[in-house]
């Protein structure tokens, strides 16, 4: 599939490339290009991995020249740059636009030019009703990826995407923060126990966005069929897993968090095709000459429920331990703790 081809990883240094670089360089994988704006964390890379496969640019998505000379050769793009914690967004929402929304736009467009075969934006649960500005700007991106994979040759170029919710253990997640606070003897801070997440390892993610190169159609949103849990759950299970005795405090629901996240609108579940462990969203083929739904609806609309974390499978706590304990992180830092 990756024999002998160049792929790079837009924001590559966070922890998706970090996970692809572990589940590529094992194969007969060409090259894998590391695009980020962040020399130190590609100094850091640079010397982990030490493989001469890994080829590091410096550049900036939102600067279309930069992106389109590492493009260069490029066969594979697997898009994840973006601003993802929904707090700096919040504060910072034109920052946000112009990382998640025009700089997807200059990936497009640089791999188009660079006649790249195929591109797979990375999205999130957050883009389904969003209601925060990073799930707004992500919600954008998807519409820009779908709206430009509509005026190239998918012969040519092949423009899709994957949409996923919260990454077990990545930078900025709470089970690293629950962690830290049973570290250093503090409260653990929920802000709702009843608060609902998906629960998807990083190696479930690369899995996702493999799946959707070897699957999706022109503007496809691929989506994983994923658990989730209850953020009261989450913090007894990590609880549990360190035999501590922290207090649990809840803080209150944060600015900008919803109750529980959406993999699939209900507009979309209508249209999904069920592929197993996965759903296919296809894009809406309509141009703008279309009259249905301005003189008729459709019936199945009104009786649709979406995809959340909400009604999907809900983990009890010995699975969500099970589950944690998948993770490399989790079994490293309960190693030290034990010791």
């Amino acid at each position: 599939m990756f024999s002998g081809k160049k792929l790079l990883i837009t924001g590559g240094t966070g922890s998706f490339g970090n996970a692809v670089l572990d589940r590529f360089l094992k194969t007969d994988i060409d090259e894998i290009r590391i695009f980020s704006r962040d020399e130190k964390k590609q100094h850091d890379m640079r010397i982990y991995y030490n493989n001469p496969k890994v080829k590091f640019y410096i550049g900036d998505v939102r600067n279309c020249e930069s992106i389109k000379d590492a493009m260069r050769g490029v066969d594979y793009v697997f898009h994840a740059a973006a601003l993802k914690q929904v707090p700096s967004c919040e504060f910072f929402p034109m920052e946000a636009v112009k990382t998640n929304i025009l700089g997807t736009d200059n990936v497009l467009n640089s791999a188009i030019l660079t006649g790249v075969k195929k591109v797979i934006c990375l999205s999130t649960d957050k883009a389904a009703y969003p209601i925060n500005a990073m799930g707004i700007s992500k919600a954008m991106m998807e519409k820009v990826f779908v709206a430009k994979s509509k005026t190239v040759d998918s012969n040519s170029t092949l423009i899709c995407g994957t949409r996923y919710g919260n990454v077990m253990a990545s930078r900025g997640s709470v089970i690293p923060l629950f962690i830290e606070q049973i570290k250093n003897g503090e409260d653990i801070t929920v802000t709702d126990t009843n608060m609902t997440r998906f629960l998807m390892s990083l190696e479930e993610a690369v899995e996702l966005v493999i799946f959707a190169f070897e699957n999706a159609k022109a503007g496809d949103i691929m989506v994983q069929k994923a658990p989730a849990s209850t953020i009261g759950d989450l913090a007894i299970a990590i609880k549990e897993l360190f035999n501590a005795d922290n207090k649990i405090r809840i803080i209150g629901t944060r600015h900008g968090e919803k109750k529980y996240e959406t993999l699939l609108t209900k507009e979309e579940y209508i249209v999904a095709k069920d592929m197993g462990d996965f759903y296919r969203v296809p894009a809406d083929t309509r141009d703008l000459n279309y009259n249905k739904y301005f003189l008729e609806g459709d019936e199945k609309l009104s009786s649709q429920e979406e995809y959340n974390s909400d009604n999907t499978n809900r983990l009890n706590v010995e699975e969500i331990k099970n589950k944690l304990l998948e993770l490399e992180y989790v079994r490293t830092e309960l190693e030290r703790w034990t010791k």
